[in-house]
């Protein structure tokens, strides 16, 4: 993921990865805000689906995400860092579904999704 150019420009951290398993943060910063101060949809998308990623790539084909379906549950401010864990919940040869939920620094669920991924 060191060299996805979003997560780079977005200031988004992997911070662990495993078979299955990532784990991504992000601190809001005043360019990932919407136009009402809170944080932008776009910028937790963009923390899911960094997560999401690079656990359905850790084992080695190409997995190309075919859906993810986002619910917001809680608006975040500048200063608050949020954090993406995903986990893989069925893996087959080339399908892999993965949840992933987003939470604040006082451990608030801030949003939760659903990914598929075909392997090829």
């Amino acid at each position: 993921m060191e060299r996805d150019a979003l997560a780079q420009h977005l200031g988004i951290s992997l911070d662990e990865v495993g078979p299955g398993y990532a784990k991504a943060t992000l601190l809001v910063t005043p360019p990932l805000l919407n136009g009402k101060g809170l944080t932008h949809g776009g910028a937790v998308f963009s923390l899911i689906d960094i997560a999401f990623a690079a656990a359905s790539n850790i084992y080695g084909p190409t997995a190309l995400g075919l859906n993810v379906n986002v619910s917001y549950m809680k608006a975040t401010r500048e200063g608050e860092t949020l954090t993406a864990i995903a986990r893989e919940e069925k893996k087959t040869r080339k399908i892999g579904f993965y949840r992933i939920e987003v939470r604040d620094g006082e451990d608030d669920l801030v949003a939760t999704a659903e990914g598929i991924v075909y392997r090829k």
